[in-house]
């Protein structure tokens, strides 16, 4: 994965960005590269590596190879078919597709041969509580019939993308977390609008965060996932190990960034010297050596326990992993940004990009406020080892 980084994906990552900036600043064609890179990895079996399925590693063994990939977010994690959010789209239906859906869509995924979009979070509603989702799946006869409006549907735009997976309410009257379903719906069906691309920090991504709206779309009764009402259990299965699999890409960032900092220290000369002769640079390198090495602490220990105990047992760890290492990569890539100067705030350097994702990674998948909840509520309940007082 190394080599592979280095002689393949690194020098790749000029023409991607040329051919993008072509494109126009909201263009979603597909640079050739990343075709060819997918091709590349194939031949060297770095494919499919996330889901242990199909690539017999665990979690804790995919951690490094992922963290490897976020050294080039827009490039590498595709090229070995391992982005989001088709990692989680792939996840869920390995969990709970039926024959059919695995023929029909998981298969052509693992195969990079389409790309898919997660629509869950909405506009008008806090989506960070699941149970709020307003977009209504009612069923009639052997169909389901599909109105909502969703925004962030990551990979909407990408010309690839055929297939979404969308989630809403299919009984208001149920219990909160049974009246959730997520449904599989082809990209083409009639009713289905794409309003606009978002943006984040101004940058506009290949694959897309579309706003969409569903009118009446109408899906057979057979593309439920899973069972009627399993919807939020289904997003917790599927968000889990999508959160820690961010969190590896994320520490590849700030390896990137520290990297970027270090050369930068070591080859700025200002009153006199270089700035790695400044004190508070050195103690800049140092403290984000720091952070990167808890970071990773923390996101390996909750890949052990996804390993070993399960997605449920690991649940409040990848809480404080999907809290702690977004913090450390943005903290590690703000001081590159620092030393760099000027050249830090523009496209000149990865910097600005890397940091606008990886603070938007304190909102997606749960902001850092829910995570928080949860870790307090996880601690309020715990037995202290040693008597208090």
């Amino acid at each position: 994965m190394v080599a592979f980084m280095r002689e393949r994906v690194l020098p790749a990552e000029s023409g991607y960005l040329a051919h993008r900036k072509a494109a126009g600043p909201d263009g979603h064609a597909v640079p050739p590269v990343v075709e060819e890179l997918k091709k590349q990895a194939k031949a060297d079996g770095l494919w499919n590596l996330f889901l242990p399925s199909e690539s017999g590693l665990t979690q804790l063994e995919y951690a490094p190879i992922a963290e490897l990939s976020g050294w080039s977010l827009d490039l590498a994690p595709e090229a070995i078919n391992c982005q989001a959010p088709d990692t989680g789209n792939m996840e869920l239906l390995h969990l709970l597709g039926s024959d059919q859906q695995k023929k029909d869509w998981l298969q052509p995924l693992l195969a990079g041969e389409i790309r898919s979009a997660f629509a869950m979070t909405e506009p008008e509603v806090a989506s960070s509580d699941a149970t709020n989702i307003a977009t209504r799946i009612e069923r009639q006869g052997d169909q389901y019939v599909i109105n909502g409006r969703k925004w962030w549907t990551s990979g909407a735009l990408d010309p690839r993308c055929a297939v979404f997976i969308v989630m809403g309410k299919t009984d208001p009257t149920a219990e909160p977390h049974r009246q959730q379903t997520m449904v599989l719906v082809p990209r083409d069906t009639p009713g289905i609008t794409i309003v606009r691309d978002l943006p984040v920090f101004g940058q506009h991504d290949q694959h897309g965060h579309a706003e969409v709206v569903f009118d009446d779309v109408r899906v057979p009764v057979a593309n439920v996932i899973g069972e009627e009402g399993g919807g939020f259990a289904a997003a917790q299965a599927r968000l889990g190990p999508g959160r820690i699999h961010h969190c590896m890409r994320a520490l590849g960032a700030a390896e990137r960034a520290l990297a970027m900092l270090v050369a930068r220290a070591r080859d700025r000369v200002a009153f006199g010297g270089p700035l790695a002769d400044q004190g508070v640079v050195r103690q800049q390198i140092a403290e984000s050596r720091l952070e990167i090495e808890q970071a990773r602490l923390l996101c390996h220990r909750a890949s052990h326990v996804i390993d070993t105990h399960g997605n449920k047992a690991a649940r409040d760890l990848v809480a404080m992993a999907k809290v702690a290492v977004p913090r450390a990569a943005t903290q590690v890539i703000d001081r590159a940004i620092q030393v760099h100067g000027g050249a830090g705030i523009t496209d000149v350097t990865p910097l600005a990009a890397m940091y606008g994702w990886h603070r938007a990674m304190r909102v997606f998948d749960g902001p850092d406020e829910v995570h928080l909840r949860s870790i307090a509520k996880a601690e309020l309940r715990r037995t202290p080892i040693l008597p208090v007082g």
